[in-house]
């Protein structure tokens, strides 16, 4: 939605030094303008007295110079500026945007809002600088050739601004539309990109099902919608062009007309007929400064809108770089006591669930899906918080933490384990930076990627690529584990870590997640239920309640649900 004009001058309050210094040339240079036609008017006159004219030729000659000077002078400042406000616009987005809480980037396209940071912002680049000079400098400019014009004749002045007067009403109803424009575009824009990411993120998918022409068709959807919004704005510009041009075109040919009746009749002289006509030519300058600077601040105002909505999200406050945590201190215990939650819209995903995970035990999550087993550990890390109920670490609430405290704590590992674009070595720094040698061995090595890395060209120093396509599922899952474990946390979540493993890997990531459990507490979800046949705990859960806890022994004999759940997953020999 469009915003305020209060608000775009905002971005050009921290820039009010140099703005006011450009505003200052601006207006030297426009006054160099307003003399000319006086000086003109000396030129003539001393051709019809005979008199010299060295003088004021020079003197016109000097104002032309410094005019052009002072006019070079304000476009640089004026783009510098630009691009510092811009600049500015960026950086705060991008630090809102990366702090965005989960739940709002759950529900927004993720190119939508890249879309607020490159081309909505682009949009301000003149807007909040350029435009407010161009309108500060041409209404001071046109008020001070209309002084001017009423010493040469107050009739001539009185036609003049009646055609003027004109063009200001039609002016008024068109320059709100390109607004409106701008912003009905800036949003075709965002879609195109929200489209493309959505396609782009998932390029094999569509490739292999064939699909290149229907997200073709969505694209160009976007594309031709952000198209019209263009013409439209286009066609409104377009009014702004013709009327500008034809507001001098009138006022000069009223003047002409009358100016020429009041020559004939004796009234005025040609020097100062002429010369009023040069002010009327003027005028096109301010003008133009003043309907150009207009329709900047009214297409700024149109980006304005999404931007400042960027600005009204939530955004986690509370959170840091991850330092180490000191060593010595116990696992700790995690409650969850009575919690229920709801996504937006949807019906619960969380009943009065309730569960104690001892510190330095492995507890599994086991359920059908949907049965609320994710969430839970959404909870655990406050990517969402809790309608009901609280979650305990070590005996604190979770809410009452920061979530830097809660994440430096907390190791996740997501169930289709997301590389980095970079290399191994980034991908496993990317929580603990400070890691040494002898910790990114000992993690490869438990991970069962030592063989892989040695057999590289560039070893650790190899490109994963975009969202760490070169590597197999499988290699994704193992290096999202490696770089937990070089966490060195004290909770470690696990969401279908091992989902993609072949048995192999499989039973090696299991001894090093009980090695794991040694100094932290692990809560892991499995749906391959040999994941879990040896942990300390299971909790079975079942449409967003606890319906049964237990050893995975003890639970084949006395749960239904988890007895089938171990029936389908091959366990039968683990039943026995």
């Amino acid at each position: 939605m469009p915003g305020s004009l209060g608000t775009l001058l905002s971005y050009a309050r921290p820039h009010r030094p140099v703005l006011l210094s450009t505003l200052a040339l601006t207006l030297l240079a426009s006054a160099c303008g307003l003399a000319q036609p006086l000086v003109a008017q000396d030129v003539l006159t001393a051709l019809g007295t005979g008199a010299g004219v060295a003088g004021p030729i020079a003197m016109l000659a000097g104002l032309l110079l410094a005019g052009a000077a002072l006019t070079g002078a304000t476009s640089w400042l004026q783009q510098r500026t630009s691009e510092s406000v811009v600049r500015d616009v960026r950086k705060g987005l991008v630090f809102r945007l990366i702090r965005l809480r989960v739940p709002e980037l759950d529900r927004r396209p993720p190119g939508d809002l890249i879309a607020r940071v490159t081309s909505d912002s682009t949009l301000l680049q003149s807007a909040a600088t350029e435009g407010l000079i161009m309108v500060v400098n041409g209404a001071l400019t046109l008020v001070g050739a209309i002084v001017l014009m009423g010493t040469l004749h107050l009739g001539l002045l009185g036609v003049t601004l009646l055609v003027l007067l004109g063009v200001a009403a039609v002016l008024t109803l068109v320059l709100p539309r390109i607004r409106q424009a701008v912003a009905r575009a800036q949003e075709s824009v965002g879609a195109i990109g929200a489209t493309l990411d959505r396609t782009l993120g998932a390029a094999r998918t569509v490739k292999a099902n064939g699909a290149e022409d229907r997200e073709t068709a969505l694209a160009e959807g976007a594309v031709d919608e952000a198209y019209r919004a263009g013409l439209v704005g286009a066609r409104y510009a377009a009014i702004v062009s013709v009327v500008s041009g034809a507001s001098i075109q009138g006022a000069f040919l009223a003047v002409l007309g009358f100016g020429g009746m009041l020559v004939a009749s004796g009234g005025l002289s040609v020097a100062a007929l002429i010369a009023f006509l040069l002010y009327v030519f003027f005028l096109a300058g301010p003008i133009a400064s003043l309907i150009g600077g207009a329709s900047k601040m009214q297409q700024g105002l149109g980006a304005v809108g999404r931007i400042e909505e960027v600005r009204d999200m939530p955004i986690e406050d509370d959170v840091a770089a991850l330092v180490a945590l000191p060593d010595g201190v116990p696992p700790p215990a995690i409650e969850l006591r009575d919690v229920r939650f709801s996504y937006p819209g949807r019906d619960p995903a969380l009943k009065g669930v309730s569960f104690v995970v001892p510190g330095g035990t492995q507890t599994a999550l086991v359920g059908l899906s949907g049965a609320g087993k994710t969430t839970m550990f959404a909870l655990l890390q406050r990517f969402y918080d809790p309608s009901d109920g609280m979650v305990l670490l070590a005996g604190q609430d979770v809410s009452t933490l920061t979530r830097a405290e809660v994440r430096r704590r907390i190791a996740y590992v997501e169930q289709d384990a997301p590389a980095m674009a970079g290399t191994i070595r980034e991908n496993l720094l990317y929580a603990a930076p400070d890691a040494g040698p002898d910790d990114i061995a000992e993690a490869l090595r438990v991970t069962c990627l030592d063989q892989l890395v040695d057999g590289l060209a560039d070893g650790l120093d190899t490109p994963v690529g975009p969202r760490g396509v070169t590597l197999s599922g499988g290699e994704r899952q193992r290096l999202a584990i490696a770089r937990a474990l070089l966490r060195k946390p004290q909770v470690l979540l696990l969401d279908e870590a091992t989902a993609q493993l072949d048995a192999r890997n499989e039973q090696a990531l299991r001894d090093a997640v009980t090695q794991a459990a040694q100094r932290c507490t692990v809560i892991l979800i499995a749906h391959r239920l040999s994941t879990v046949t040896e942990v300390d705990q299971i909790v079975v859960l079942e449409h967003g309640i606890v319906r049964a806890r237990g050893t995975h022994r003890s639970l084949v004999d006395d749960d239904e649900l988890y007895r089938e759940l171990a029936s389908t997953q091959l366990l039968a020999d683990a039943m026995e």
